[in-house]
């Protein structure tokens, strides 16, 4: 499956910014999808994870209560709604795809994504 992020852009802290993740080549309904971040120098960090019927959705702290992550499988896309945004949510977006079916947050968190998209830069100025 290819993934195609997209969204990103300059935004002042307090703003919002919707990211959105298109697939081709495979129906996104097999796929748990994700969304990543990455800051040059460090590893890529989890943000947010949405199971295959959207009953689960799981968040790494840092961002609980700004960001939510949802999917519309019929446009084979995600999405990826950031609202109050501060400076530290400054990276590089990745959407990912899973076949993997997880349960729990922890096992959300560790889970390695099979696909990866292209990131789209966001950057939060205080």
């Amino acid at each position: 499956v290819q993934l195609q992020a997209s969204g990103g852009g300059l935004v002042q802290a307090g703003g919002s910014l919707r990211l959105s993740c298109t697939a081709s080549g495979r129906i996104i309904n097999n796929y748990e999808m994700s969304w990543f971040r990455q800051i040059p120098g460090k590893e890529r960090e989890f943000v947010a994870r949405i199971t295959r019927n959207g009953s689960r959705v799981f968040y790494t702290d840092s961002v609980k209560g700004r960001f939510a992550i949802s999917r519309d499988d019929a446009m084979n896309t995600i999405y990826l709604q950031m609202n109050s945004l501060k400076a530290e949510d400054t990276a590089v977006y990745y959407c990912a795809a899973d076949v993997k079916v997880t349960f729990a947050p922890a096992q959300a968190m560790a889970a390695k994504p099979d696909y990866w998209g292209q990131g789209t830069q966001v950057t939060v100025s205080s």
